[in-house]
């Protein structure tokens, strides 16, 4: 009994030692977590890549555009495509003009160049009053296939003009088109000449 007790007395104390020492090295007392610096800052975050159901994204608009790529710049055309116009519109936009005409000139559509309206609706009026309809109404322009005369509705394109985009043909696009133009008869505005050509699909 004395020996066990001898041997708890040097066993204690050596305990205690190695126990003081190992809380010296963390800096904490025996017992106690560690002590963490007050002035660091907390750990960031990991970034959370996954995208969050139902976020809105962002799109860009899409603006319509023409065969070939970039849609041109369009002014407001004041006259009517014949071939879109209803019988209202030519009622509305030319003067003194008859219910009878307004079935004439939808008779004929569609119109493939300004060179066959001329001629369908001479049948029933003179050449000046043709020329007085031109003034409000005109035949859209197919970039492949229309005549000089029909190109020649576009505001400035004169003969020589018309002939030179003939003979560039084929465009393919109404965009190849008006580059062309520009080069021909940089005179003529694009965005006028892009408003004559054909766009709209024909109406039933």
């Amino acid at each position: 009994m004395n020996k066990l007790s001898l041997s708890l007395r040097t066993l204690i104390p050596a305990v205690l030692v190695m126990s003081l020492l190992a809380a010296c090295a963390t800096n904490a007392t025996p017992g106690e977590a560690p002590a963490t610096d007050p002035t660091e800052a907390p750990a960031a975050a990991a970034p959370t890549t996954a995208p969050i159901e139902g976020a809105a994204t962002t799109t860009s608009e899409v603006q319509p555009t023409d065969s070939a790529g970039e849609a041109p710049a369009v002014v407001e055309n004041s006259k009517l495509n014949l071939n879109a116009a209803s019988g209202d519109d030519f009622l509305a936009a030319i003067p003194n003009f008859s219910s009878r005409m307004v079935r004439e000139f939808l008779e004929y559509r569609p119109y493939i160049s300004i060179q066959q309206f001329r001629q369908e609706i001479g049948k029933y009026v003179d050449e000046a009053q043709v020329a007085e309809y031109e003034l409000y109404v005109f035949v859209p322009v197919s970039v492949d296939d229309s005549d000089a005369a029909t190109l020649m509705q576009i505001p400035g394109l004169d003969e020589a003009a018309a002939a030179a985009l003939i003979a560039a043909r084929p465009f393919g696009s109404n965009v190849a088109f008006l580059a062309k133009l520009a080069e021909i008869a940089p005179g003529v505005d694009p965005a006028v000449a892009a408003a004559y050509l054909d766009y709209i699909a024909v109406p039933k």
